[in-house]
């Protein structure tokens, strides 16, 4: 490899570097995709010259044709009328119209395949700038999206270095322990009671108020003395049993 070569490689290097650093994807996208539809006025332009072109060309066929008609049917009415030296005239200018409209027609013809050509290079342009906008929009959101998660990437990465997620979740823990605590002193608590004792003070205060209502409808007359005594239950207080052992001893 020669020196120049080495030279000049190492030179793009350095440039090539300095450019590449100096580039943001996201603003070259957005710049080719206005590059990309800046493009189709100017294809359009072109195509419509085009076809300009065939238009042009459609009616100088159609101006030609009628002049080698019209030259024809002179010829033909000179000859008719035996005047040859009028029908050679008419016969030159025949010769050139024909002439002229061979080449109009070939003329015709290669303008009418490049427009044919131009439409099919459109159609194709259209489907290629289309794909590549859709890439590029694509790859704009997706960067976008990337930017989120960084930012979001970021925001926690500061909640861990700045302890507040050690701080949350120890909270959590202190909170559930002493939930925890709470609930075992309950059960410590209900454990520490005889509850069976209790309900069956409450079942027995329950027969004595409904003894003492059926007493109340005794006196009342709305219920019948019971039957058998000895199965009456002493609903007295302790006083009225009290006095009455009392009148019995002095009786």
């Amino acid at each position: 490899m020669s020196l120049w070569t080495r030279f000049k490689r190492a030179i793009r290097s350095i440039f090539g570097g300095a450019i590449s650093s100096l580039e943001n994807p996201k603003l070259i996208l957005e710049q080719n995709i206005r590059e990309l539809n800046d493009q189709v006025p100017k294809m359009n332009e072109n195509i419509a010259t085009v076809k300009a072109n065939v238009i042009l060309l459609q009616k100088e066929l159609k101006r030609v044709q009628s002049e080698v008609h019209t030259l024809r049917s002179k010829i033909q009415s000179a000859i008719q009328g035996g005047r040859d030296d009028l029908a050679q005239q008419h016969a030159v200018r025949f010769e050139t119209a024909q002439a002229n409209l061979v080449k109009t027609q070939e003329q015709l013809a290669h303008a009418t395949a490049a427009y044919d050509k131009a439409q099919q290079v459109k159609k194709a342009f259209m489907r290629e700038r289309q794909r590549k906008i859709d890439a590029a929009q694509e790859a704009l959101r997706a960067s976008e999206r990337a930017k989120w998660q960084a930012n979001v990437a970021d925001a926690l990465e500061k909640f861990e270095v700045g302890g507040i997620d050690q701080t949350h979740d120890e909270m959590i823990q202190r909170l559930d322990q002493e939930t925890a605590k709470n609930e075992a002193r309950i059960e410590v608590a209900m454990d520490s009671v005889d509850l069976q004792a209790i309900r069956l003070d409450e079942e027995a205060e329950d027969l004595r108020a409904a003894e003492l209502v059926n007493q109340m409808k005794r006196e009342m007359g709305l219920l019948s003395e019971p039957t058998t005594d000895p199965e009456r239950i002493d609903v007295e207080s302790p006083e009225e049993k009290t006095m009455g052992r009392t009148r019995n001893r002095e009786s």
